[in-house]
């Protein structure tokens, strides 16, 4: 039947339809503790395309599931049947209308792509969710999602205007508000709508009593059917279906075109961040900060604070807070008038000192001081889920309840007895205006008594929530989590109107069955349980063993779907360009979980279907750092491609990059002779059709009198300040040596001896092409070198980040056992941090006035630097320089990643990664305008796609000391 389906979609759809075992694969997980394997999947282009997967599934009885972002924390975007992907292709903001403030889009709209349309006319939508990033405006109405800003802006539902929906049969309407005229005449109608509009009102009307008594009365509700927005219509209320499916997490309808209210964008937004000693004292202090009239109080406590210190990402906390804070409560105040809102922090301030709440309040007036502070709390989640281990998780089935904030200090203690009493550990933040806690303890799923630990204490929350009036499902909905309390929750009759109206909606129990009503028990299809056999015994060349091995390496990932933004950040460059699940870190780390869960590992890491979905992995590393959970993808994707060359053996492209070092080696060697075929095309196409190097683009210049050359001839400086070891990198030796003169000159100046290393390769260029046991090989060499024939404990450094940050990461992962390896890690140091520290001893003085003086710089860091280190030392360098503006680029990555641009396959993408971001900054800034970058791949790639010469910081650096070269 499965074939004969796919046959039926392929002949019916526009968009993609894949039913393959990978594709299945990925589409079974979502955000939540949840894994259901589902039919197929398939990328709908339109409504057509909707209508026409939902009719053909109602034609064979099989459930569909409709999906945004998969960012679902309750299960909700799993299911058995077909998985309608609604964010590749659906993606578009219809229209925009300033004065009306109103929108529409597509479901797979992301959040902060409308905020961003909508803010140039001084407009945002309301509920502002931390994933806003990548959280699609379908996926918030299918959950009725809310944030941070729900005290002022109240929940999605609050905003819904209209919505073109696919219903259960395949068929299309408009739910809108419609008068009781308007609502008869189309009852009229002998279809599913008529239906629907000629036999829910009398649901509503025979219910009455039951939706008043038995809907929670706090209003910060995502559970159940919103019976409660119909009860009442007539003539002096609109019949509403937009706003009653909304939440309904897509087993009513499937939401093709969305129309919601726009809201006025506060000009300004000020903090009040209090410092308490207790998590229960942050709390208490949430009545105080409430009386104030704020837009929004947030706590933090201690857990995701440390977790944040842990990450580079955050490193700029540490310099704000005061002391050592168990939590941290968030105030914010909005407006446009900023003498009222500073006395608004002020007030606020005052009230908890007076009523001794908190040792200290910390205001954050400017962007760039709430910058560090606001990262870590939209990022908590992720924190949070980072700090599991193995198969012990913070789960979601308790993270949403919520009571009125006036009894949250009391509640929060007794949610906590509950805790102590199952010995659970967990983390408390979330929104305390609202009195909503994200609370999750830690539990291993595959430990039979732990599954029955956490079915006791979602049972006991449940009657603790109903007994101080609140709710249980807040703000990420029922899901496979919560649905099942639903009848004990609402009430039998309440919960049958519910069955009832599902059953009007959806007659064959079709649109994401086993949600809200008539679900499983929250028990079943746990994905640490159900889905995840034993990993199998695989021998990897790369030690993973900090992580469990290879496959918990992969399996870190809890699919939040951070890689799926597509602004801010690096990660991930080839998912923002083709937007395909597949080509996010998730869809990768996913697809190496269900390849080293195969029977035969080593076998599957060879498959071509891996192979393809790893392919466009650009190895920038960027996950390593923004990834909440450090999903390492760089190093994944070198051991696969190792474990693919043993299967099929080694493409010659790839022992030609891995042999770089020999390559430029010689290239500098016979130079200028050397150049001159990577000028001629017709070499150039024949290159392209034997070794696939793409002839559009340009080839290095190899440099005859390169550093190893210029160093030898020159007469060395003693120093005062002790030796430094220069790692001569492969690149930059042979074909930009200036750079690396003129960074020896300047650390002579400063006083340090400095001495060549020329001798060895870092195996940087084999590691990216999976040539694992050459790059151990180079490894070893060039460790034992530096260890053994260089002073002890003396620093080393490079102007190439790729190589000098191999020696601080993956020659680790190759040399595990390797105690050389470790004491030369603890060696490596950025020659940016030894120069600012001699410019700032007075060690090197860089005169007042250069050519430099009254000029621009915008910098764009290389993705290996930013992984693990940053860029704040080489933006403190470029700073040092007296007269010269220095501006740090939000450019992502460049798209060369070392061979990656090279290859011809490869090359359109590299493009396409370079256009996204990093081009266009560069574009709009003037001629006269210098552009500095770290890499050699960053500056070929800037030089080719954007017409620009990009300098090394080092070399502006040498020529703001200027004196002889």
């Amino acid at each position: 039947m499965t074939s004969l389906l796919e046959e039926t979609l392929r002949a019916r759809i526009n968009g993609e339809v894949a039913f393959d075992d990978y594709t299945r694969h990925l589409f079974s997980r979502d955000a939540s503790m949840y894994s259901i394997m589902p039919r197929g999947v398939v990328f709908p282009v339109d409504q057509e395309d909707v209508a026409a997967a939902v009719a053909t599934a109602a034609e064979f009885g099989v459930p569909v599931v409709a999906r945004g972002a998969g960012t679902s924390l309750a299960g909700q975007t799993v299911g058995p049947g077909l998985v309608l992907d609604l964010s590749r292709h659906m993606n578009r903001i219809i229209a925009l209308d300033p004065v009306a403030r109103t929108a529409v889009v597509e479901p797979g709209v992301v959040q902060d792509q409308l905020n961003q349309a909508a803010a140039a006319h001084g407009l945002m939508f309301g509920p502002d969710t931390s994933t806003s990033n990548r959280a699609t405006i379908g996926g918030m109405v299918g959950n009725n999602s809310a944030g941070s800003g729900s005290l002022t802006f109240g929940m999605t539902i609050d905003h819904v205007r209209a919505l073109d929906v696919v219903l259960a049969d395949g068929s299309t309407a408009r739910l809108e508000p419609v008068s009781e005229t308007e609502r008869l005449r189309r009852a009229e109608a002998d279809t599913l709508e008529g239906r629907i509009y000629r036999e829910l009102p009398g649901l509503v009307t025979a219910h009455e009593d039951a939706i008043a008594k038995g809907m929670p009365l706090f209003w910060r509700r995502a559970c159940g059917y919103r019976l409660d927005r119909l009860s009442g219509y007539g003539e002096d209320k609109p019949f509403d279906l937009a706003k009653f499916v909304v939440g309904a997490e897509g087993t009513l309808v499937l939401a093709t075109r969305i129309e919601v209210d726009l809201v006025p964008k506060p000009k300004k937004t000020v903090y009040a961040v209090g410092h308490f000693e207790t998590t229960h004292g942050a709390i208490s202090a949430t009545l105080d900060a409430l009386s104030c009239g704020p837009h929004q109080v947030e706590m933090m406590d201690k857990t995701i604070l440390d977790l944040s210190r842990r990450k580079i990402e955050y490193a700029d906390l540490g310099e704000h807070l005061v002391g050592d804070p168990e939590a941290l409560l968030f105030v914010s105040f909005s407006g446009d008038d900023e003498t009222v809102l500073a006395a608004k922090l002020d007030e606020v301030a005052a009230l908890w000192e007076r009523n001794g709440h908190g040792y200290h309040t910390l205001k954050l007036v400017t962007a760039a001081e709430q910058a560090a502070l606001l990262k870590v709390r939209k990022s908590s989640l992720g924190l949070l889920m980072a700090a599991g281990e193995g198969t012990k998780r913070p789960l979601a089935f308790i993270e949403d309840t919520a009571v009125d904030p006036e009894h949250l200090a009391e509640y929060t203690a007794r949610f906590k007895e509950i805790l102590d009493e199952h010995r659970l550990e967990a983390g408390f933040y979330g929104h305390c205006s609202v009195g909503c806690l994200h609370i999750r303890p830690f539990v291993d799923l595959t430990d039979p008594a732990q599954v029955d630990t956490m079915r006791a204490v979602a049972e006991k929350i449940k009657d603790l929530v109903a007994e101080f009036g609140g709710v249980n499902s807040s703000e990420h909905g029922d899901g496979l989590a919560r649905s099942e309390f639903n009848r004990e929750i609402f009430g039998d009759e309440l919960y049958e109107a519910m069955r009832q109206a599902k059953k009007l909606f959806d007659p064959a129990g079709t649109m994401n069955p086993g949600k809200i009503v008539d679900a499983p028990s929250m028990t079943e299809n746990l994905r640490d349980r159900d889905a995840l056999p034993p990993a199998p015994p695989l021998r990897t060349m790369l030690s993973f063993e900090v992580v469990g091995g290879m496959r918990d390496a992969a399996d870190r990932c809890m699919n939040i779907g951070l890689c799926r933004k597509t602004t801010g950040g690096v990660m991930c460059p080839s998912y923002q360009v083709t937007l395909q699940e597949e080509h996010s870190t998730r869809g990768r780390a996913n697809a190496l979980v269900k390849a080293l869960s195969e029977p035969d590992p080593k076998a599957a890491l060879g498959g071509e279907r891996l192979h393809e979905i790893l392919d466009l992995c650009l190895m920038c590393k960027a996950c390593k750092s923004e990834c909440p959970m450090s999903v390492d993808m760089a190093s994944l994707k070198a051991e696969t491609l190792h474990q693919h060359h043993e299967e099929h053996g080694t493409p010659l492209r790839s022992r030609i990059f891995g042999s770089i070092r020999f390559l430029n080696r010689l290239g500098s060697a016979t130079a200028p002779l050397s150049n001159v075929p990577g000028r001629i095309g017709p070499l150039r196409k024949l290159m392209e059709r034997t070794v696939g190097i793409k002839a559009e683009r340009p080839l290095p210049k190899f440099v005859r009198e390169n550093l190893v050359r210029w160093n030898r001839r020159r007469v060395t400086a003693p120093g005062t300040a002790g030796t430094v070891n220069w790692l001569a990198d492969s690149f930059t030796t042979f074909t930009e040596p200036q750079i690396g003169k003129a960074a020896i000159e300047l650390l002579e100046t400063a006083g340090w001896a400095v001495e060549l290393v020329s001798g060895g390769c870092c195996g940087r260029s084999s590691l990216s092409k999976g040539l694992l046991d050459d790059a151990k090989k180079k490894a070893t060499g060039l460790v034992t070198s530096l260890a053994c024939d260089t002073e002890p404990g003396s620093p080393i450094v490079g102007c190439e980040p790729s190589c000098v940050f191999t020696l601080r990461d993956e020659t680790l992962a190759l040399l595990p056992d390797l105690s050389e390896a470790r004491q030369v890690k603890e060696r490596v140091r950025q020659v940016e941090e030894l120069l600012v520290e001699a410019i700032d001893d007075g060690r090197l003085d860089l005169p007042e006035r250069s050519w430099l003086s009254g000029r621009r710089v915008v910098f764009h860091g290389h993705c290996h630097q930013k992984a693990e280190v940053g860029t704040a030392a080489t933006m403190a360098l470029l700073r040092r320089i007296p007269g010269l503006e220095v501006a740090e680029i939000d450019s992502g990555c460049c798209g060369m990643a070392g061979s990656f641009g090279f290859e011809a396959e490869h090359y359109e993408t590299s493009m396409a990664v370079g256009r996204d971001r990093l081009f266009p900054a560069l574009e709009r800034e003037p001629a006269g305008t210098l552009v500095a970058a770290t890499g050699v791949s960053c500056r070929q790639q800037i030089f080719h796609g954007a017409g620009r010469t990009a300098w090394h910081p080092l070399e502006l650096v040498r020529e703001a000391l200027g004196g002889p070269a």
